[in-house]
């Protein structure tokens, strides 16, 4: 019997070990697939630079996911700024003759795709040629493809060019249905991210400002598709409302495309460009790789660092999205930092935590008082992402940023209705008046609503303040643009709540004349994690629970339910904007 049990104890550590050093294997393998890809890659003469399927468009570094869980080694992960960068560069570089455009599903924010379509702008003044080919084209690859000198589709490809649209969803009928109570406190009549709990259809208010954000982000994008397509305003408008692009021979009569040939002619076509014979090879080079191409190594000079901030706010330490304690640390940093003479802060995010937003505020009004901080919009600046703008010196707004919100709610959801329809009840033993003042089977006291409300109100009128003081607007003039309603870039120029509108890299040069810089590197922050890191990171339970989830009923959904589930969000008084735009 010993003998037994000491041969199944021997096994059971055998097995353990042998899984501990699987483990570790399979970590260096990782590790070490995931470096040998990062050759220098050389460059040949007479290549096209191509913005293809296996590029994403990032804006912050936060926004990388890779690692043990992220597997996904096709598609290469490139900051906005360093595209725009690659692109400048290829302008004057003697081995890229053209540029191909070759995305059918481009990942990339409506903001990126303007700044991408305004440097292939440039790029065309060189004398170079910048073509495009498509086979099923999403609305946002053709408005970036539609600037190419000529757009090549497939004979059986289609663009699907419609306009835009949004689709609210409303779970008041479904709350009142299943017992769910949920406590609704805001400031503003056009905070609606709390509509789909409390009402069945659209407010007249969210309907007028969607109306008005939908109408002003059309006109921009679908005004220079129809100038690079050489097409009047009607007879655009009646190619997308006939969903002309829908059939090829349509997409040509009308204009959408040039030709209709498959992928092999077009790269024929693209040889006989640069005179190549049919049986040379075409020389393509990926936007990725051509960025790889050329040092990016460190300079000791004067630096203008970038301190991006991308996704939501929330309070914590960790990497991905706006973490407060996180960012107080960059921003320290920075500060701290000599070598770095100016700071531009890029905002990308709909808002989240008052109380985190107004952690970071500090921080970089503190920051402020050392170096120049210019603040530059991307796709969203909006409720906490605009009030974390509020230190700058000066705003940068992409004309169709979403930017505003000015306002605060509280969403509260408790189960007493269901829990009762279940058998379950509850009492409270308490040492003082307010001890519960929330249970999720009991709901909010009426002092506890009063006291939350005090606390939205108070919040909102912090918020207002900071913005009078940036704007230099009275409480009067911001409280009426503000209320909790969205604005795009254009009109947040318009009505004050935004200095200019420019690229990042507008931004950026501004910081350094600012700063009397004439020769300076563009430094940016946060760094991004080491693969080996980003393992590590994505071992956390929850967060691989959070992605599964998210995956399967979508980013906007995950975060309506996260109101509902979230203890911590619960808990704290919001300034977050109440949806997302994104030209599918």
């Amino acid at each position: 019997m010993k003998s037994f049990l000491k041969n199944v104890l021997a096994n059971i550590v055998a097995i353990v070990l042998l899984c501990v050093v699987f483990f570790f294997f399979f970590i260096i393998i990782l590790v070490v697939s995931s470096t040998s890809g990062d050759k220098s890659v050389v460059v040949k003469n007479n290549s096209v630079l191509t913005i293809n399927l296996k590029t994403n468009i990032i804006d912050s570094p936060t926004e990388e996911r890779t690692g043990l869980f992220n597997m996904d080694k096709k598609n290469k992960n490139v900051l906005i700024y360093e595209a725009l960068e690659a692109i400048d560069k290829a302008k004057t570089d003697d081995k890229i003759r053209g540029i191909s455009i070759e995305v059918d599903n481009l990942n990339a924010g409506i903001t990126q795709i303007d700044d991408l379509r305004s440097a292939l702008e440039d790029f065309k003044k060189s004398g170079k040629f910048v073509y495009a080919y498509g086979n099923t084209v999403s609305q946002a690859s053709y408005y970036l493809g539609s600037v190419a000198d000529k757009y090549y589709l497939n004979p059986a490809g289609m663009i699907e060019l419609k306009g835009l649209a949004t689709e609210v969803a409303f779970f008041k009928d479904f709350a009142d249905k299943y017992g769910i109570g949920i406590q609704v406190i805001r400031h503003g009549k056009f905070k609606s991210a709390v509509e789909p709990f409390i009402r069945n259809d659209i407010s007249p208010e969210n309907r007028e400002q969607l109306s008005t954000l939908l109408n002003d982000i059309w006109r921009n994008t679908s005004s220079k598709i129809a100038v690079s397509r050489k097409m009047d305003t009607a007879q655009f408008r009646t190619v997308v409302d006939s969903l002309y692009g829908m059939i090829p021979e349509l997409g040509l009569k009308y204009k959408l495309a040039d030709q209709l040939i498959q992928k092999g002619e077009y790269d024929q076509i693209i040889k006989s460009k640069l005179h190549l014979k049919e049986d040379d090879k075409l020389n393509k080079v990926s936007l990725a790789k051509y960025i790889d191409s050329y040092s990016d190594d460190e300079k000791s000079g004067d630096k203008v660092a970038v301190l991006y901030a991308s996704g939501s706010i929330n309070s914590g330490d960790e990497y991905n999205e706006i973490y407060s304690e996180k960012y107080i640390k960059y921003i320290k940093d920075l500060q701290e930092n000599d070598k770095v003479k100016a700071v531009v802060f890029r905002i990308n995010s709909p808002g989240g935590s008052a109380n985190a937003s107004d952690e970071i505020l500090f921080e970089l009004q503190q920051l402020k008082k050392k170096k120049p901080l210019i603040v530059s919009f991307g796709d969203y600046a909006a409720s906490g992402g605009y009030y974390i703008a509020m230190a700058a010196d000066k705003i940068y707004s992409e004309p169709n940023t979403l930017t505003g919100s000015i306002g605060v709610f509280g969403v509260i959801p408790y189960f007493k209705e269901l829990a009762n329809k279940n058998g379950v009840r509850s009492d409270i033993v308490a040492t003082n008046a307010n001890s519960q003042y929330f249970s999720t089977l009991h709901g909010v006291s009426p002092y506890g609503v009063n006291m939350i409300t005090r606390s939205v109100e108070g919040t909102y009128k912090r918020f207002v303040h900071f913005v009078t003081q940036n704007r230099k607007q009275t409480f009067e003039q911001i409280d009426q643009i503000g209320g909790g309603r969205v604005w795009s870039g254009v009109r947040a120029k318009q009505i004050g709540l935004v200095d200019d509108l420019g690229t990042l890299k507008d931004a950026i040069r501004f910081a350094a004349q600012k700063a009397g810089l004439k020769s300076y590197d563009v430094t940016s922050y946060p760094k991004k994690m080491s693969t080996f890191e980003q393992i590590f990171q994505n071992l956390n339970g929850e967060d691989i629970e959070a992605r599964v989830v998210k995956s399967k009923i979508g980013k906007a959904n995950y975060e309506i339910l996260q109101q509902i589930t979230s203890e911590k969000l619960q808990s704290e008084v919001k300034m977050q904007m109440p949806y997302q735009i994104k030209i599918n």
